[in-house]
């Protein structure tokens, strides 16, 4: 029956069940967090794994003095203790978290930030569960920024909670001097606390919940980046000329975010074009590579790039159907160029492929 119990355990709040018994309904004289003793000990004892710490501090402290008080069990007021228990267990259909924090990590993802914000103010809950299970989930980047602005000792419990791939990923944020700096720091942090750990933890998730939400994820050259690939070239020249008269920097960062035809050939790598060709419809390869042969040096430059990467009866055939296509309208030549640049898009944003970093070309050039 005792792994019959530990099998059929529901989550550590059931074991509160027995507190809400009256002392009139109490076996031998036993409470209800007599019984609740009874049973943790005796699951226990079986190897079960119980979450008590699903439980609030106040249950795991009165359940803790509890046991401390007990004395000797005999084997009939166990066995009461057991079936009754069991019995519980039988008429539970559906448990819920324990109280409002409990429930707010249950909803967590579900229900709007701001409500969530709002209900654990109001409720004065913890804030964040478990702060350090949070701050894994951040990206190093924002891992890295999050430690160079705190003391080198906290970065250095920081760096102690991650796991070792996130660790060394964040440390390949920093510059070397900080870096270094926070390693050696780590050898001072045996004699931290649990509690100043999760105080740093709580501090730290504060941080990054007090960030402003914001609504978009792209950066605003990004945004534009993206709108100016599907336009034009004559229009998008025009804007990139009037960004770069009006804030030659943001004009800088749209024209990195900007993904046409012509770069192909310098931010592809030779391995991703057969992955493209299986996707962009043949009818638009050939129109794009003919609109692009009549064009400037980047454009001709990135058809012929493709070609010499595809398979060689495919190349023939494309350069056999470009030469029987003859002079390409602008619209319906950039029509198709944009519909390669989409697909090498989707294909970015999906992970299926990455593209060569702008300095990668500056340094080949040097």
């Amino acid at each position: 029956m005792q792994h019959d119990l530990a099998l059929a355990l529901p989550p550590a709040s059931t074991l509160g069940g027995f507190d809400a018994l009256s002392p009139s309904s109490s076996m031998n004289g036993l409470n209800g967090r007599a019984k609740a003793a009874i049973v943790v000990r005796l699951l226990l004892n079986e190897g079960a794994d119980i979450p008590l710490e699903e439980l609030s501090d106040e249950m795991q402290t009165a359940l803790t003095q509890q046991m401390g008080r007990m004395g000797l069990v005999d084997r009939d007021t166990l066995h009461s203790v057991a079936n009754e228990f069991a019995e519980m267990l039988d008429n539970v259909g559906l448990s819920f978290p324990n109280g409002l924090a409990g429930a707010l990590s249950a909803m967590e993802g579900k229900i709007s930030r701001q409500t969530e914000r709002r209900l654990r103010k109001e409720a004065g809950v913890r804030q964040f569960g478990n702060p350090w299970e949070r701050l894994r989930t951040l990206p190093a980047e924002d891992l890295a920024e999050l430690a160079e602005a705190e003391s080198t000792e906290v970065a250095a419990v920081m760096l102690s909670k991650l796991d070792t791939a996130k660790a060394a990923e964040m440390l390949s944020h920093m510059p070397g001097p900080v870096a270094r700096r926070i390693t050696y720091a780590v050898r001072y942090t045996g004699s931290v606390t649990p509690e100043t750990v999760d105080r740093i933890g709580l501090s730290l998730a504060a941080q990054i919940e007090a960030r402003p939400e914001i609504a978009f994820e792209e950066t605003p050259g990004e945004r534009i980046g993206a709108i100016l690939t599907q336009s034009v070239a004559a229009k998008r020249e025009e804007v990139l000329t009037a960004l770069g008269e009006e804030d030659e920097d943001f004009a800088t960062d749209v024209r990195k975010s900007i993904f046409t035809f012509a770069i192909i050939h310098q931010r592809v790598n030779m391995i991703d074009v057969p992955r493209i060709i299986r996707v962009v419809p043949q009818p638009d390869l050939v129109t794009a590579f003919a609109f692009a042969f009549a064009g400037d040096e980047d454009e001709t430059a990135s058809a012929e790039f493709m070609l010499a990467n595809m398979s060689g009866r495919m190349a023939n055939n494309i350069r056999d159907e470009i030469a029987e296509k003859g002079k390409v309208k602008a619209s319906v030549g950039e029509a198709a160029m944009n519909t390669v640049v989409n697909v090498m898009r989707e294909l970015v944003q999906s992970g299926e492929m990455q593209l060569r970093a702008q300095e990668e070309d500056d340094e080949d050039e040097g």
